[in-house]
This record gives C-alpha cells, structure tokens and sequence, in this order.
C-alpha cells in the first residue's frame, strides 16, 4: 500500500524535528536532497550541511516542543511544523520562541526547501554573533 503524500510530509517533519532537538546533523541532512537550500533568518540561504554545521556548533542541549504539522490544502507538495524552540547556546545562553519551518518537498519527499520563519528581534540581544 502506497503511503499518502500528507502522510509522509507529516512524518518527515516530525522527524527532522526529533532529530534537530537531538543534534544529530548528518540524519539531518539525509532528509534533504542534494541541492537543497534553507533560508534562515540569521544566516540567509544556505545548503544543509553547512547550515546545520553552524547550528550544531552554536547549540548546547534544546528543547523542541512541537505544535502542529500542516500539510498544503491547494496539492503542493508542502508541509510546516510549528513548534517552541528553547535553544540553548554553547556559553548556556538560552532562548524561546515560537517558529514555523515551511518545508517543500520533492517527488520522493525528500526536503528540497526549507524557509524558517520566527520573530528574531526578542532574541537577537540573547543570540548576538554567537551563531553568525
């Protein structure tokens, strides 16, 4: 039995979120294609190893607590997970916020863009250049 497309956006996305909460970037980036692309408000666009390289490097032990996975209602082949994001810093800085990441996939549901979207200026004070 063939898996539904939504099924698979969901489970993709609560995967990649149980796997950034535990840091582990190279199960990471075997979520997304070759030639994927992230946009993070911080960083701008970036491919995957090295954004989530320069995440794990800035990170100490997070918390991720999910909200909802939404999969498009017009056929596209996108989902977005939201959830709070206690994120704390390798000098034990921490910060919380609200985020949504905006996932597209390819035909395989494999990730080809990720946009992350959260307000960053009641972090940007907490976060500085630690992770620039």
């Amino acid at each position: 039995m063939l898996t539904p497309p939504e099924a698979l956006y969901t489970q993709q996305v609560r995967t990649y979120l149980g796997l950034l909460e535990r840091g582990d970037v190279a199960a990471i980036c075997a979520l997304f294609t070759p030639d994927a692309q992230i946009f993070s408000p911080f960083l701008g666009w970036m491919a995957p190893a090295p954004f989530f390289a320069k995440v794990s490097e800035a990170s100490g032990r997070s918390t991720i607590t999910p909200i909802d996975v939404c999969v498009s209602t017009t056929g596209a082949r996108r989902a977005t997970g939201y959830f709070i994001y206690d994120w704390m810093l390798k000098d034990g800085s921490a910060v919380r916020f609200e985020c949504v990441d905006v996932f597209e996939f390819d035909v395989n549901g494999l990730i080809e863009r990720m946009v992350i979207v959260y307000d960053t200026h009641p972090i940007r004070s907490t976060v500085g250049d630690k992770y620039a």
